[in-house]
């Protein structure tokens, strides 16, 4: 007889998570879709969840986040200079280059998620010099991406994910 595999334990809440769930209640708050005391209640469900069920739960009625798009079928999508980043960026191109710069951005998150739906052609995103860069849920299909993390600390966190065909994905970080 064979004994059933154990199951995985429930992914833990991290302190990104635990941030972006508290901005979401004072964003709700502020929004008037929460009374005084339904803020308090969920505040404390946010700060003492265990799990990203548990945080999930909290966040269940609140509106959900639209995610700004920026999408061309062809030709280049480029941003630069002082543009403001929103909390989840969704970036579309089915031909053509990305280049996305976050140096001199106005990042007003401690995360920010970035979706990548891209056929080919080749992304760059160039992040603040103390920004730490995940891209664990980015899926490539012809070339892997190109980055060398960073000891960084105190920055925002830029959560790179989705999928792209036949590109390459270059992320370097500014200098000071």
């Amino acid at each position: 007889m064979v004994a059933p595999l154990p199951e995985d334990p429930p992914p833990s809440v991290g302190e990104d998570d635990r941030d972006v769930a508290v901005r979401r209640l004072q964003d709700a708050y502020a929004e008037g879709h929460l009374s005084h005391e339904e803020m308090d209640e969920r505040l404390h469900q946010v700060l003492t969840a265990r799990t990203r069920d548990e945080l999930e739960t909290a966040l269940a009625s609140l509106p959900k986040e639209d995610p700004s798009t920026i999408a061309a079928f062809g030709g280049r999508i480029r941003r630069r200079g002082a543009w403001r980043v929103p909390r989840t960026l969704k970036v579309e191109s089915a031909f053509g280059r990305v280049h996305l710069d976050l140096s001199h951005a106005i990042i007003e998150h401690p995360v920010v998620d970035i979706e990548l739906r891209l056929g080919t052609g080749r992304a760059k995103i160039t992040v603040p010099h103390d920004a730490i860069v995940d891209v664990e849920g980015l899926h490539t299909g012809w070339k892997d991406s190109r980055y060398r993390p960073r000891r960084s600390s105190g920055g925002p966190k830029i959560r790179i994910s989705g999928s792209m065909g036949f590109g390459r994905l270059k992320i370097r970080h500014a200098r000071r």
